[in-house]
């Protein structure tokens, strides 16, 4: 998965330059210091894998939920 701040549809690469870099700058910062590690470029893809349970999941949910 990749987080992108645009109001487009993200659908190849230039579409994903649309995105807002600061504002993914401030998300990473955010969820660093939430104690969720991110890929630090929102051009690389994140991964759940089956060493996430159900409660690490939950957990990430309710931290991306606050952020501003």
């Amino acid at each position: 998965m990749s987080v992108f701040f645009t109001d487009k549809k993200v659908v190849d690469y230039d579409t994903a330059l649309s995105s807002d870099t600061e504002k993914y700058a401030e998300y990473f910062r955010y969820m660093l210091e939430s104690g969720i590690n991110l890929a630090p470029s929102q051009f690389e893809a994140m991964f759940v894998s089956a060493a996430h349970t159900q409660k690490d999941s939950e957990a990430t949910a309710k931290v991306i939920e606050n952020f501003k």
